[in-house]
This record gives structure tokens, sequence and C-alpha cells, in this order.
């Protein structure tokens, strides 16, 4: 079966989806962004719910080729781009589009890289340490063979918030001394042996560091900074953003963005210097503590555990005079 013909018998559900549908309350003659294409569950049922128009943004090349079925099933209603989510503001643009009524992202990985051997995303398959989204540029195979330990152990301990990356470091270091590192289950071995069997979260070891190697491999925070602020530019007055994180990484840059723009920052420290308020908001937070998924959805997809979405509403506030 090919890849698009397996996307069509047997759709990966998106986590959250019904939660994310009612935020952006989708209505005919609209226009909505998906920034984070993937299979194509929300652009689906975006277009299902309304006679309405989705451009939807992928960075791998592999989710636009097999988003063809879908483009021809809702002929004319569904435009697929190539490219990275921070820039929907330029992409749009570029075809005539200023404003939009609904923007969603679904951060990280999704289920087709993970699932696909070949893209190296995964311990749980042989393939190569690959990891790239756009299948071009640094691959994790080159960050882990030929960093620095110390650099390689910030970057395992910052975005992968691994408290024993010190010690994976070493290990990668040493093994790579006797023969270059090439294959997912290489570096999943080396990690098990540095830190010892799963704790009691059963989480497997190898986790964090394969996450911190994500990141960096596809500068994946970056990439949500700028896209937070792209969404906030496009979307006109009224419109939503309905962003699902799946790690606290994720969340607290989602968070801090939202509550900053919509003037809900705490009071700063006395000892730090006074910040000046936002002079008005530009984002309404709908769902101020986020929203988790059911205990029915996490039954039954287990990647939804970790998720959580946050719903933001554009203001009338005029951006340039907000800043």
């Amino acid at each position: 079966m090919t890849a698009a013909a397996h996307q069509n018998a047997a759709p990966h559900r998106p986590v959250l989806l019904a939660e994310v549908i009612e935020a952006l309350n989708p209505r005919d003659g609209a226009i909505y962004v998906d920034g984070t294409f993937g299979a194509g569950g929300y652009s689906r049922a975006i277009l299902d719910a309304a006679q309405c128009t989705v451009f939807a943004i992928d960075r791998d090349p592999h989710a636009v080729k097999d988003a063809q079925p879908l483009v021809e099933r809702y002929a004319g209603r569904l435009h697929i781009i190539q490219g990275r989510f921070g820039d929907m503001v330029e992409l749009l643009r570029q075809r005539g589009i200023d404003a939009v009524q609904g923007v969603t992202l679904d951060l990280g990985v999704s289920s087709m890289q993970l699932d696909r051997a070949e893209r190296g995303f995964s311990f749980r398959f042989e393939g190569p340490l690959d990891m790239r989204m756009e299948s071009a540029g640094q691959s994790a195979a080159d960050l882990v063979n030929e960093m620095a330990e110390r650099p390689l152990a910030d970057l395992i301990f910052t975005f992968g918030e691994e408290k024993k990356a010190r010690r994976i470091a070493k290990a990668i270091v040493a093994a790579r001394a006797l023969a270059p590192i090439h294959t997912t289950q290489q570096l999943a071995e080396i990690v098990r042996r540095a830190i010892g069997p799963a704790g009691k979260d059963r989480i497997d070891p190898a986790t964090r560091t394969f996450q911190a190697l994500r990141i960096a491999v596809n500068d994946e925070l970056g990439e949500i900074d700028r896209g937070l602020a792209a969404a906030e530019r496009i979307l006109a007055p009224g419109g939503r953003m309905a962003i699902v994180s799946f790690h606290s990484l994720e969340d607290r840059r989602v968070k801090q963005f939202l509550r900053d723009r919509a003037g809900r920052n705490p009071k700063g420290s006395r000892h730090l210097p006074e910040v000046a308020p936002q002079a008005e908001p530009t984002l309404r937070l709908i769902t101020p503590g986020g929203i988790e998924p059911g205990d029915a959805e996490t039954r039954q997809n287990p990647r939804a555990r970790s998720a959580r979405l946050r719903v933001a509403e554009r203001t009338e506030a005029d951006l340039e005079a907000a800043a």
C-alpha cells in the first residue's frame, strides 16, 4: 500500500480534534490555516464543518506529496503549501491572502513521520538516524557524530530536559570513537546502557535524547516563536488561533506568548528592570488554563496523554501600536 493510499484508508486522528474545531468554529466563506498539515486530519475536519477554504502548510515534502488525494476531494477549497508555518504571512500573501479567520498548529513531530522507519524519528524502528522534517540540511547523525561532548550534553539537557545528559553525551562520544553512529537503534542502545532501565514512569530511557536531537535538527522552538507571531499577524479581528503542544518546552513558549499578547503578564520582580506594559492587548485568552484530552481519548490514543490545547482570539488592536 502506498503512503497516500494508507492515508486515505486509515487516517491518523489528530489529538483534541473536536476541541480544536469547536475553538475555530469554522463558517462558510471563511479562510483558515492549518500550519502543520501532517496527514490532514485538522484540515479535513475544518472543511467538513463549513463551506470554507483551508491553506495547509507543511515543511515535509512527503506530507505535501501525500496530500494530493485530499486536494482533489476538496477541489478548490484545500490548498497545500510546502514551507514552514513561521513563514505563513509571506506564503499566504504570495497567494493574495492578507487575513484569515483561524489558524491551527499541532506542534512537534507527526505520527506519519514517527511511523516511517526511514525518516529516523523513532527508536521504535531500525532506521537511519535522520530526523529532518524537510529531508535537507544537518541530520541527527551529523550532530551525534560531530558535536563536542560539552555542547552535545547541553543540547540534550536543554531540549530534552534530560537530567543525565552529561552521562549520555560521554557515552555517545566514547561509542563514536569506535565507529560512527548511523542508526536509531545504535543511538537508543547507547543511551539505554548509559543511564540504565526505564524508571517508574516506564518511559524509554532514549525518549528525551531523541526529542532533544529532533528539536535541534529542525529548530522547532525557534519555529514555534516565529509561527505564533505570524499567526497573530495574519489573523483578522475576531479570528482565533488553536495551538496543540505535547511537552513542556512547547507549552511554556505558547503559554508565555499568549499571556504576553493578552496583557496577562504577572508583575515583575523588584530585582529586575521594570517592563513597560503592552499598550493594548492584541489577543484575548479563550482557554487561560488550556484544555487537556479526556480519558476516552487518551485510552484510544496514547500520544494524546501529554497534549494541551491553548486558544486565543485576535482583538481589534493594531499590532504596530501595541508593540
